[in-house]
This record gives structure tokens, sequence and C-alpha cells, in this order.
């Protein structure tokens, strides 16, 4: 063999070296799922002491896709940064206690209800407001995370129609960034998500003095036309709901 012909029998075997190590990492790719949250909803989502994504969702969603033959990666993402990133092709998935409304099913598909909840006004320990009905909160400083069911509710019913002035109401990136103005007396109030209320009571100087009653229902998200995706979510969702694993879950979670 010429040097010729043996520079080209080198450069071919190396070419399938690298188209062979190219077709695992797709293999790879392809079995990896991208989940997106926001870490700031305990709950359902957080930052552990150690660094870690922790919470309901967090557990609920890898269990389901790792049982589906998927390795999960978890990405920390603004809430109201979600849905473009799932759109953008981003991330794959939407684990973040989000809302099944009208609205967002037309720009994502929604897997099965997997939680019931309501909306909360949670308040500083002794803050003492003098709310009869829900309306009453137009008289208050209140504040919300961006994007929530909770934003859409104040927007929607105090501040659309005039009765709450846009200066009173607070948008935050973050219900750790409320919560924080609502301990250090910046604002009066919060209206979030029942369960994520529930545990700042236990953590904060903060109580909840009134639910009000919205009836949502929380999924995971998709892209739209994941059809494919979306069935081994509700098959694998289903599964979990009727297992032991399920109680376990709630059980560390909620009570």
């Amino acid at each position: 063999m010429n040097k010729k012909s043996k520079s080209m029998a080198i450069f071919s075997i190396a070419l399938i070296l690298i188209a062979g190590l190219s077709l695992g990492g797709c293999v790879e790719e392809e079995n990896k799922i991208i989940v997106g949250t926001s870490a700031d909803f305990p709950p359902f989502e957080y930052i552990s002491e150690d660094g870690t994504f922790v919470g309901f969702d967090v557990e609920m969603v890898t269990k389901i896709l790792e049982d589906a033959g998927y390795t999960v990666e978890v990405k920390d993402i603004s809430f109201d940064s979600l849905i473009p990133s799932l759109e953008n092709g981003k991330i794959d998935v939407i684990a973040a206690a989000m809302t099944i409304t009208e609205e967002r099913e037309e720009q994502i598909d929604f897997s099965n209800p997997y939680y019931e909840a309501d909306q909360s006004v949670l308040t500083r320990v002794g803050n003492n407001l003098n709310l009869n009905t829900r309306q009453d909160l137009q008289n208050y400083t209140v504040g919300a995370q961006t994007g929530t069911t909770g934003a859409a509710w104040i927007e929607e019913n105090l501040v659309d129609n005039g009765n709450m002035s846009e200066d009173d109401f607070r948008r935050y990136e973050t219900y750790t960034l409320a919560v924080l103005d609502l301990v250090n007396e910046n604002i009066d109030a919060i209206v979030l998500d029942k369960p994520v209320a529930e545990s700042y009571v236990k953590n904060q100087n903060v109580e909840i003095v009134m639910t009000i009653i919205t009836e949502e229902s929380y999924g995971l998200g998709v892209k739209q036309g994941n059809t494919e995706l979306l069935e081994k979510i509700n098959s694998g969702l289903a599964t979990l709901m009727d297992s032991d694993d399920w109680d376990t879950l709630i059980l560390k979670y909620f009570e």
C-alpha cells in the first residue's frame, strides 16, 4: 500500500469513528428530557440546602420520565419564561405547578390534572387586614408572581375594573422575593396558590387570612403536537397516582 492509499484508509477509519460517536451522542440526546421549573414554589419545586432541585413536582416528573426510559435534567427558569422556553425547544416538559387554563391550552398541551388548588391571601402575622370580602384587597398593597393565576386574579378582579391602582399591585419574578417584601412590611398581602401559602406559613412569620375559591387544576406541559411524549406522561402519571409511591409523595410534601 502506497502512502496515499494508507492516508486515505486512515482518514476513512477516522470518519467512521466520528460518525459512530455522533450517532451514539444522538441516541443519548433522544433519551434525555429537559424539564423546566420555577424553583421558588415550595413544596412543589424549590432548591434544597445542598443546591439541588427538589419538591413534589420534581420528584413526580422525574419518576414518570425515568420509568418511561428517559434521563432527566431539571432547569430553573422564571415562571413567565417557561412557556416560551417550551415553544422554542429549550425545554421538553414544564413541571411548575402550572394551572391548566384556556389561554395556556392555546399555547401548549397539558397532561391530565394531578393536583387541585385554590388561591390564598397571605399576610404578616398580626397585620390585621380588614377583609370582609375578597374585594377589600383593593384597599391594600398586594403582590403576586408574574405570570401566575394569582397575578391574573388580581388584574381581572381588582385592577382592570379600576378598583385597585396599578401602583398598589406589585409584580415579582419569584414568590421568594414577594414573601421577603411582605415580611419586611413593603407590601400588605400576597395572592398565591393555597398549598404554597401553607408551606410559607410553616417557615415564615406569615398567615393565611382568606381563601379564594378558583378550583384550579395543575398539569404538566409539553409542546403542542408532541403526542408521543404526552401519552407517555399521562400513562406514567396514572400508574404513579394508583401506587403507594403517590401516597408517599403526598405525605412527604403536604403533611
